[in-house]
Parts: structure tokens; sequence; C-alpha cells
């Protein structure tokens, strides 16, 4: 313990690198949505068609779950304007984007309890989920692993 110094030395310096590049367009698919709980099977239906397109379609009903809910807490715990986007990338990130600032909490509903599992089922679905701050609101994501096959 002796050889631990007590205070902080004044010159320490941190350096942080990141390789940052841009993603291709045909990677990202977005779409606006309306706050209207209809919105949420057209939601699933938009992801649907760009799996196919993106030769994902394994992805599919996993990815469907998640953007139920994900749009769903939206339209009930947010404020439009909603923004769906999936981003093929190292991994399938499903974002949803609303203008509302109350943020998730994941909860373990009880069996008797009818809501709160959304984002419980989000999390064993998804390799990693989470939000953050936005300008104009917050974003809610989820990651998928790509098939091995790709």
């Amino acid at each position: 313990m002796e050889t631990v110094p007590t205070q902080a030395a004044s010159d320490d310096v941190a350096l942080l690198l990141a390789r940052i590049h841009t993603l291709k367009p045909a990677h990202i698919a977005s779409w606006d949505l309306p706050t209207e709980p209809a919105v949420v099977s057209a939601a699933r239906h938009l992801a649907a068609h760009q799996l196919s397109e993106w030769g994902l379609e394994q992805l599919v009903p996993t990815t469907e779950l998640i953007i139920s809910e994900l749009v769903t807490n939206a339209i009930h715990h947010g404020a439009g304007p909603i923004r769906l986007r999936l981003i093929r990338h190292q991994v399938l990130t499903c974002e949803v984007f609303d203008s509302g600032k109350c943020y998730p909490r994941l909860r373990h509903a009880r069996i008797v309890d009818e809501n709160g599992r959304g984002l419980f089922l989000i999390a064993q679905l998804s390799s990693r989920w989470g939000f953050r701050s936005a300008t104009g609101g917050k974003l809610v994501w989820a990651d998928q692993e790509l098939p091995s096959t790709l």
C-alpha cells in the first residue's frame, strides 16, 4: 500500500481512439410512423420485408417481437413522432425513437400482471439493448447477432 500514490498525478492523460466510418445507405432502413396502435402491425410487416431483402429471413420472428414491443412502448409511454430504424452492420440493430421524456425500466412482471413484460422480453431476445437521449426525445434500441452464414 505504501507504493500506491495517495493523490492523482496532475499530468494524467487519457487517450481515446475510435475508428469512425459511415454505413452504406443500403444497410439502413428507416420509417416514420404515426402514433396509433394499428401501426404496430405495419411496423412488423415493414421490418419483415426489409429483412427478407437483406437475406435475414431467419431473424424475422424475433425482430417482429422486438419491434412490436418497442413500437408499442413508444405509443403508450412516449410521444410522437415515432421513427423505426433497422441497421445491418456487425449486428442487426432495431431502434425506435419517440419524443417522450419517459425512459424505459426493465421490470420482472408477476404472473398475474397483464403488462410490464415488454422490456424483459426484449432483454431475453436480444444480445444487448438500451436507450439514450436524442435530440428532441429518446431512442430505445436492441441488437441481435447476425447469422454466422453471412
